[in-house]
């Protein structure tokens, strides 16, 4: 039989720890994004651990800016980035006030709503393709700069909320180098997905950009 996930939200105190923590613990959790047109509901099957100024591939590397400033924030709220000039990607920012550390939410499996994210995912081959991937999670749930900041850990109706679903079990969790990162940020194992799940999106090792002649 298998067990009905628990629509428990996630608590403050959940993000409130070290990164390495937060982020295999949320493999297997409910990401609910509430729209105009009806939830969506994703199950988190692939993320990423990023720890502020102790860790080269992260945005906080260097400090804050205008772009970063909500990873500085409290634990429990959405960053969303825009990249590549056209793609948006979202992270749960962990940790104590002012550590900057986050989690790249790079993969899931969508269990209710599809129908909503086929709309936004028109490529997608079949339902496992709707959010395989960081910037196709974003766009599957209608995820963009306007929710940068929005507080998932809120009382009363929020866009995006954390739910305690089913957390899978060590040996389920695999973990390896981030995909795309340069340097020595991309030594790191610090991507952490479902073992065996079809949602997980395949490796890819950075490659430096060639300047135009």
């Amino acid at each position: 039989m298998i067990a009905t996930p628990d629509r428990t939200p996630l608590a403050r105190a959940f993000f409130d720890r070290p990164v390495l923590e937060v982020a295999p613990d949320l493999l297997g959790r409910l990401l609910v994004r509430t729209t105009p047109d009806g939830p969506i509901t994703l199950r988190l099957t692939e993320v990423e651990a990023y720890d502020g100024p102790n860790d080269p591939g992260s945005h906080a590397y260097r400090g804050r800016t205008a772009r970063n400033g909500v990873m500085f924030g409290p634990p429990g709220h959405v960053y969303v980035y825009f990249t590549y000039g056209m793609w948006f990607c979202m992270n749960l920012v962990c940790g104590p006030e002012g550590e900057s550390s986050a989690v790249l939410l790079r993969a899931g499996e969508i269990v209710e709503g599809a129908e909503l994210a086929r709309k936004r995912r028109l490529s997608a081959r079949n339902d496992m393709e709707l959010a395989k991937g960081p910037a196709r999670l974003a766009t599957a749930l209608g995820v963009d700069r306007a929710l940068d900041g929005t507080d998932a850990c809120a009382a009363g109706d929020t866009p995006l909320r954390v739910l305690a679903g089913t957390p899978v079990t060590p040996d389920q969790v695999g973990n390896g180098p981030r995909t795309g990162v340069a340097g020595d940020g991309g030594v790191h194992p610090w991507r952490f997905w479902i073992a065996n799940d079809p949602t997980v999106s395949p490796y890819r090792a950075h490659v430096p950009r060639r300047r135009r002649s």
